[in-house]
C-alpha cells in the first residue's frame, strides 16, 4: 500500500517527488525504478539512460527558460505561470549545487541573429540557458537521492508491468518481482527510454492518443572556433528550418560547447548524444539536426520507425556510425585513412567510419543537408568537407496522451509526466511537469 506511486526516477519523477515529500511530509510515496542507484550506475551501456537521475543525471545539465522550446507545456498552462515555473525550478536546481553560469542573450545582438538567421532561411529562437555541466548535474541528483532517501521509498532493478485500473480510476502498480502496490494515485514518469511501454499502457487503459513524431537525424561535430561568435554570448543557439524539397521542420537541438560526443544505449540500439563539462574543455562544438518525422494513416507507430533506422545503422557499423560531411557529399565512404585525414579530431573514438547514406532515408539526409548550407551563411565554416556527422541520433517520444493542465489522464488518480510521456523534451521541463502533477495530487486530497 501507498498514497503515491512514482513510475521512474529521472527528473520528472524525483521532482513529483521532492514536492509531494516537501509540502506533505506524511505522505507514503513510492518510486519504482528499472535501474540501479546512482552510486552505482556508470557512463555505459543501458545504465547511462536508466536507474536515478534518468538519463538527466549524465546530461549536460543545460535548463532552456523558455516557454517557446522543451516541451508542449505552452499548450497546457498559460505561459506567465509556465515561465514562473521554470524559474522556480532553476532556483531548485541551483540551490543544490553551485551551478554554472546564465546565458541570456542581448536584445540587440539577437536581433542581429535573427536578421542573419532570415537571410540564411532560417528561424532563430533566442532562449536563457543555464549550463550546469555534466559532473554538476550528476551531483545535484545525487544530492536530491539523499534528501529524499530519508522521505520515502524507492524500489530499484524492477520494472513496472502494468498500470491497475477499475471503473475509470486507478488503483495501482504491478511490479516484475511478482508484487503489487495499491495506491490511489500514480505518476508514470517511465523517461524517453521508457516511450514504447509508455504507449502500450495508454493502449490497454483505453487512454486517448495521437502519434508524437520521432525526431531523427545526426550529431554534427565541428572546431568550437566555427561557432563561438554565438555559443560565447548564447551558449545554445536555436534555430528551424523548413526545407526547400520537402517542407520539413529541422532543428538544432543539444548544443554542446567545446563539448564531447557520446554514444547512448536505448534499448536494444546504440544511438549518440552529446555532453559538455563545467570544469574542463575540448576543442570542439557538437549539436543534434533532428527533422521531425510526422505520421499520418495507415502508419501510426513513429517509435518504431525510429528504431529501425537506428537499427540499420548499428547492423552497419556495428555500433555508432562517423563519417566525413566531405565524404557523404562526394558519394563515397569514410574510412579509417580518410578519417586519420580528417582536421576535426573525432571526440567519440568507439565511432565506425562508414556512409550515413546506407541507413537514412534519402528525404532526412537531404533536409539534413540543406540546413547545413544554411547554417554556413551564419557561421562560415559549418559547410565544411571536415565536419563530421554521428549517427544514428534519434529522440523517442510517447504517444502524446490527452491529459487535463494538471497532467492527469482519462483515469482518474493517474497522471503521466516527462519525455516519455511525450509532453515534455528537455530537463527543465520534465521537472516542471512533476511539480505540476504533485501540486494537482497535493489539492485533492
Amino acid at each position: 500500500m501507498a498514497d503515491v506511486v512514482i513510475i521512474g526516477a529521472g527528473p520528472a519523477g524525483i521532482f513529483a517527488a521532492l514536492e509531494l515529500s516537501k509540502r506533505s511530509p506524511e505522505l507514503d510515496i513510492v518510486i519504482v525504478e528499472q535501474g540501479k542507484d546512482i552510486d552505482e550506475r556508470s557512463r555505459t551501456g543501458k545504465e547511462m539512460v536508466i536507474g536515478w537521475g534518468g538519463a538527466g543525471a549524465y546530461s549536460d545539465g543545460k535548463l532552456t527558460i523558455s516557454t517557446d522550446v522543451g516541451g508542449q507545456l505552452s499548450t497546457l498552462l498559460p505561459e506567465e505561470d509556465l515561465l514562473g515555473l521554470l524559474n522556480e525550478i532553476d532556483s531548485v536546481y541551483s540551490s543544490y549545487e553551485s551551478c554554472g553560469d546564465v546565458f541570456s542573450i542581448d536584445p540587440d545582438h539577437a536581433a542581429a541573429i535573427s536578421a542573419q538567421a532570415r537571410l540564411a532561411g532560417l528561424v532563430y529562437i533566442p532562449t536563457k540557458v543555464r549550463h550546469i555541466g555534466t559532473e554538476n548535474c550528476y551531483t545535484i541528483l545525487k544530492n536530491l537521492r539523499s534528501v529524499l532517501d530519508k522521505r520515502l521509498r524507492t524500489i530499484f532493478n524492477t520494472k513496472a508491468v502494468d498500470i491497475i485500473s477499475e471503473n475509470g480510476r486507478v488503483k495501482g502498480v504491478n511490479l516484475s518481482d511478482g508484487t503489487t502496490i495499491e495506491a490511489p494515485c500514480v505518476i508514470a514518469a517511465p523517461g524517453r527510454v521508457g516511450s514504447s511501454w509508455m504507449s502500450s499502457q495508454a493502449k490497454k487503459l483505453g487512454l486517448e492518443t495521437h502519434p508524437n513524431p520521432v525526431d531523427l537525424g545526426v550529431r554534427v561535430e565541428l572546431p568550437a572556433v566555427i561557432m563561438e561568435d554565438l555559443t560565447d554570448k548564447a551558449y545554445e543557439t536555436k534555430f528551424i528550418y523548413y526545407s526547400k524539397t520537402f517542407d520539413d521542420r529541422v532543428r538544432t537541438f543539444c548544443m554542446n560547447p567545446y563539448g564531447e560526443v557520446v554514444s547512448e544505449t536505448v534499448g536494444d540500439i546504440l544511438t549518440v548524444n552529446g555532453h559538455s563539462w563545467a570544469n574542463k574543455r575540448t576543442e570542439n562544438t557538437n549539436f543534434a539536426l533532428l527533422v521531425s518525422a510526422d505520421f499520418t494513416e495507415p502508419f501510426d507507430d513513429p517509435i518504431g520507425y525510429g528504431e529501425s533506422v537506428a537499427t540499420m545503422a548499428n547492423m552497419l557499423g556495428k555500433g555508432v556510425i562517423v563519417q566525413r560531411l566531405g565524404d557523404l557529399l562526394s558519394g563515397r565512404r569514410t574510412t579509417a585513412s580518410r578519417l586519420m585525414k580528417c582536421s576535426t579530431k573525432p571526440t567519440l573514438k568507439q565511432a565506425t567510419p562508414g556512409d550515413l547514406s546506407y541507413c537514412l532515408p534519402y528525404r532526412i539526409l537531404t533536409d539534413i543537408i540543406e540546413m547545413l548550407t544554411c547554417l554556413d551563411r551564419i557561421a562560415p565554416g559549418v559547410n565544411s568537407a571536415h565536419t563530421l556527422l554521428y549517427g544514428i541520433e534519434v529522440k523517442f517520444y510517447s504517444n502524446r496522451i490527452r491529459l487535463g493542465s494538471n497532467l492527469e489522464t482519462q483515469v482518474e488518480g493517474l497522471y503521466v509526466i516527462g519525455d516519455g510521456a511525450g509532453i515534455t523534451r528537455g530537463l527543465i521541463q520534465a521537472s516542471c511537469s512533476g511539480v505540476i502533477a504533485a501540486r494537482s495530487i497535493l489539492k485533492d486530497n
